[in-house]
């Protein structure tokens, strides 16, 4: 395969992400995956879905879960929603995503992700030992499929990342960078923080954003790709001074207008094309 092909988020019936169909027209070879519904999630579905994509010339790099009830309306919202640190959907979500691992198994995926949530920065908080065990036991079931659990960064810093990491202690659990979250949710820096856990990035999305004039308390803003605060040269540079050669998966969501969505990232893509060829 070749180094950093490109990719885009894409969806099916659940979810954000552009449709399939709109990945095909904009002629890249990998997607990451919102997870379909639970009524599609089946073996008939799944092949498919494995003949589509291969009409398609498409491959599925990672699978993303998500579930209902989370919001990502502001900060609070998605401190109370996201993810499996809210204690009275945890249960719930940790059977779900063990199912869209078994899903994508089913798809011949390796990779499963998801926004673990606002995990407490305090190592004595009796919450943060929950959500590492329960992270455990999902890592422990993709295990037994043969599958790696990417972390979406963003809630986090890096070092609290890290020291998640270290505390859950599983040998198939890494990171998807995503460097506008880092700036969206007043993180850090996230070229800083990209070299800071760079061992354990194995997936990314590309991303933009500018900074909140509260950094951690608002939202920044997302921005069309190379317009943010991101610097996407400097990117590229610190993913191959790290080894990085997987997919640059294009995350942009505007649901609500399809057009403006697909120009922007065929925009990106051509902004990603340019650099690689400058850096590689």
């Amino acid at each position: 395969m070749e180094k950093w092909p490109l990719g885009v988020f894409a969806g099916i019936d659940a979810g954000l992400g552009i449709p399939l169909d709109v990945a095909h027209e904009l002629g890249v070879p990998t997607v990451h995956l919102h997870a379909p519904a639970k009524a599609t999630r089946t073996a008939e579905n799944a092949e498919k879905f494995i003949t589509k994509l291969k009409e398609l010339g498409i491959t599925i790099s990672a699978v993303f879960g998500g579930f209902e009830g989370e919001s990502y309306a502001d900060i609070p919202t998605v401190r109370r929603t996201i993810g499996l640190v809210p204690p009275e959907s945890r249960a719930e979500r940790t059977r779900e995503m063990k199912e869209i691992a078994d899903f994508s198994r089913l798809l011949g995926v390796d990779v499963v992700a998801l926004h673990l949530g606002f995990v407490p920065h305090d190592r004595s908080d009796p919450l943060r030992a929950e959500v590492v065990e329960v992270t455990r036991g999902i890592c422990d079931h993709c295990a037994a499929n043969g599958q790696r659990l990417h972390l979406e960064t963003g809630q986090e810093t890096a070092d609290t990342l890290l020291e998640f990491l270290e505390d859950t202690g599983r040998d198939n659990l890494f990171v998807n960078f995503d460097p506008a979250n880092m700036i969206l949710y007043g993180c850090g820096e996230p070229i800083e923080a990209l070299r800071k856990v760079g061992t354990f990035v194995r997936s990314v999305h590309c991303k933009d954003a500018t900074w909140s004039d509260r950094p951690g308390e608002t939202w920044g803003a997302e921005v069309p790709l190379g317009e943010g605060d991101v610097g996407f040269e400097n990117f590229l540079t610190t993913l191959k001074d790290i080894g990085y050669d997987g997919p640059l998966t294009i995350e942009r969501e505007i649901p609500q207008d399809p057009v403006r969505q697909k120009e922007e990232i065929g925009r990106g893509i051509r902004l990603l094309r340019e650099l690689k060829a400058k850096i590689l």
